[in-house]
């Protein structure tokens, strides 16, 4: 449950929209939804009893013939009932349309060499390239879609050595977070012998310097047939030596006192120290550094507290350049010299009053990456802190990127927004001017769409910033659906999405609140919405439902909303509170059952960010908000499509399981209430293209017939951007 990854037009004179989602019940069948098991279980939690009738659907599906004919039967209700929707087709093939462009990542330059990853369009997988000069032609390295029929083995984490002759990557399998690392020979391209199991949580797999092998972060070896379910403690760092077998790996760093916490490495550019930050999942953690110049390679805490958040941006010897929210919730650069016993921190660039997203050390610079009400702004400094112009982004949006080596003049940069392609640039250092290297063309005149920033006020009256996005003739009130995460200190920025706009291009309006619990301006705006402040999230959104109705943007029947994991549950949550206010919703691998979360794989891990059901004080919170435990019998409630996935080792399906089949027990209308169960799939990352667009076309089918917004089959747009090919 962390960030998430970085993420089109009907050419229609007049919109159209059914009077009534209600008059449109009427043709539809009656649903008879399978028969679900209870069982007699009931707990006292602090003097409280709970019911809990539906424990048996947390057993694992591929293990349970009980539960796993329990999804069958969902699945073919489900499907049958889709099948009835016209618009299904309608939305699959326009979002085959709109999904068939050139995609690309940010270059990572090594050896002189450039690799990226690369889609063409409707690839299941991201395929690896190299280029051996920056304008060259790329060549294949790793294309992970002949890995598997289906195409849900992906690619994942991977890494360049420094001399740019090996890549170090990770396999993923079937959606799961568990990896396999493999090491390529980028010459031969051949696959080496190395191969290392277990690496989970590991977002960086760190060459060391001298490409003798590399460093990654794993867990213990989970019992035969227990990996699906296995729960995640004692994170510890190793160093593989290329040539060696897994058994000879070296023990880095772990902290077996405390066996919840999640560590993180990276390695400095001069190849000297490993730095790793440990953290309980949440928007604070500790600082250890390892000096590979000592022969044991013994850690050093630099910052041995949970209080504050701290992440390096580089370094100049042993001085460390540091993001910090020390003293500074909205983050500062910091240095500290660790030539020291007791190294003295100073600041460098304070405390600003937008939030500080990144900083890195490039060309002899500081550029750094600011949240200025959700949109970014990148400020460069000298190194001594001295304020050295802005880098021009192409327009209002998210950039990313401007990483590299000190003494390089290159860097690369990418920027996107709502009517913007993910687009690459190339960025000299000295003249600070930046040119295109790759810009997709996309099926669809992104000129025809408006998007617009509003703030509106949550029920303590704090002012909420929200993105509106539709097409510029839709002036009147329009069958929206409104998106929101709301946790972990996360923050999502304006991101392209085909997804999205296909929704948008029908007449509808997407909207993204941006509510509390993520960090769009800073610590006080994440922990306004954890743990015992986790109720102005709900009342955040339920906000801007009720904005969007009295601005007219949205009708008073024509409001779906959908999130997914944390923001799953911010759906089940609403939903139960405010069930009047809904026309749909499509809650998506949501945390479900806010009493046992914690029994589940991660759920530990999430402690931090929702309080333990084990305290008192959280247990009574928990419960109030708890999505499967608050479903109010005798109240309509909307149509609902909930989704999740058989393999999701992260949010274990069992709380979709259990939360559905309280809503199909209970008295709350005649509108459907599904679930839609994806198979050889995760928690979302790696999940093939084709098995994208069928979700999403579900998804929007579902929205659309309940909210009114009727779907015409889009007339061909032209294409928009010129792009570079690979």
């Amino acid at each position: 449950m962390r960030r998430a990854t970085l993420f089109a037009i009907a050419l229609l004179s007049t919109t159209h929209f059914a009077s009534a989602c209600t008059d449109s019940t009427a043709i539809m069948p009656t649903i008879a939804y399978p028969e679900t098991k209870r069982v007699n279980v009931v707990e006292e939690h602090f003097g409280q009893k709970v019911a809990d009738p539906y424990r048996w659907l947390e057993n694992n599906v591929r293990n349970d013939k009980e539960v796993a004919a329990w999804v069958e039967a969902q699945n073919k209700v489900t499907n049958a009932y889709l099948n009835t929707l016209p618009s299904r087709d309608i939305f699959k093939n326009r979002l085959k349309q709109l999904y068939n462009y050139e995609r690309f990542t940010i270059p990572v330059k090594k050896g002189g060499r450039y690799f990226y990853l690369y889609n063409s369009g409707l690839q299941s997988q991201r395929v690896l390239y190299v280029r051996d000069s920056v304008d060259g032609a790329g060549r294949v390295l790793i294309d992970p879609n002949s890995w598997a029929k289906d195409g849900a083995i992906a690619l994942a984490e991977w890494s360049a050595s420094d001399d740019g002759k090996r890549v170090v990557y990770a396999v993923q399998d079937g959606g799961t977070d568990w990896r396999t690392i493999r090491v390529l020979d980028v010459n031969t391209g051949k696959v080496q012998g190395d191969e290392v199991k277990w690496v989970r949580f590991s977002p960086t797999i760190a060459w060391a310097k001298d490409g003798s092998g590399f460093f990654y972060a794993r867990y213990p070896e989970p019992k035969q047939g227990e990996a699906s379910q296995a729960g995640v403690t004692n994170h510890a760092v190793y160093f593989h030596a290329i040539g060696t077998p897994q058994a000879q790996d070296r023990l880095v760093y772990a902290t077996p006192d405390q066996p919840n916490l999640v560590h993180t490495l990276s390695i400095t550019e001069d190849g000297r120290y490993v730095t790793i930050t440990s953290t309980p999942v949440s928007a604070t953690n500790t600082l250890t550094v390892v000096d590979l110049k000592s022969a044991d390679w013994k850690p050093r805490k630099l910052v041995d507290n949970l209080d504050n958040q701290w992440s390096v941006a580089g370094n100049v010897g042993t001085k460390f350049f540091i993001m910090t929210t020390q003293d500074a919730p909205r983050f500062k650069v910091v240095t500290m010299d660790i030539a020291t016993a007791d190294p003295a921190i100073k600041d460098v660039v304070p405390e600003q009053d937008s939030v500080l997203l990144n900083a890195s050390l490039v060309g002899g610079r500081l550029f750094i990456s600011y949240l200025v009400d959700v949109k970014t702004e990148v400020r460069r400094y000298t190194l001594d802190g001295k304020a050295d112009g802005v880098v021009k982004l192409p327009g209002i949006g998210t950039a990313i990127g401007f990483e590299g080596d000190h003494n390089d003049q290159e860097t690369f940069f990418g920027f996107t927004s709502f009517n913007t392609p993910g687009t690459i640039y190339r960025y000299d250092v000295a003249s600070n001017t930046a040119r295109v290297w790759t810009q997709p063309k996309v099926a669809i005149d992104l000129n025809r769409i408006a998007v617009e920033q509003r703030f509106y006020k949550s029920k303590d009256g704090t002012r909420v910033p929200m993105f509106i996005v539709r097409r510029k003739d839709v002036t009147n009130p329009a069958p929206t659906l409104l998106y929101a995460y709301g946790g972990y200190a996360i923050t999502e920025p304006p991101a392209f999405s085909a997804e999205r706009l296909a929704w948008v291009e029908q007449g509808g309006v997407f909207a993204h609140a941006h509510i509390r619990g993520g960090s769009e301006y800073g610590k006080a705006w994440h922990e306004a919405g954890r743990r015992q402040n986790k109720q102005n999230v709900f009342d955040d959104f339920i906000a801007a439902g009720e904005y969007l109705k009295a601005q007219s943007i949205t009708p008073q029947n024509g409001l779906a909303i959908q999130g997914g994991s944390n923001g799953g549950l911010l759906i089940g949550a609403v939903v139960n509170q405010r069930p009047d206010l809904f026309a749909a919703a499509l809650p998506q691998v949501g945390v479900m059952d806010m009493l046992r979360f914690d029994q589940f794989t991660g759920g530990k891990l999430w402690v931090d960010e929702f309080g333990s059901p084990a305290q008192e004080a959280d247990f009574r919170n928990l419960l109030k908000y708890s999505p499967y435990h608050n479903i109010q019998s005798g109240k309509a409630y909307p149509a609902i499509l909930a989704t999740t996935a058989d393999t999701d080792d992260r949010v274990v399906p069992g709380h979709t399981f259990k939360y559905v089949a309280a809503l199909q027990a209970a008295d709350i209308g005649d509108k459907p209430h599904l679930v839609r169960i994806e198979t050889r799939a995760g928690h979302g990352a790696g999940k093939p293209t084709d098995k994208i667009i069928e979700e999403t076309a579900d998804m929007w089918a579902f929205a659309a017939h309940w909210t009114g917004l009727d779907v015409k089959p889009a007339k061909r747009s032209r294409q928009t951007n010129q792009h570079t090919s690979n």
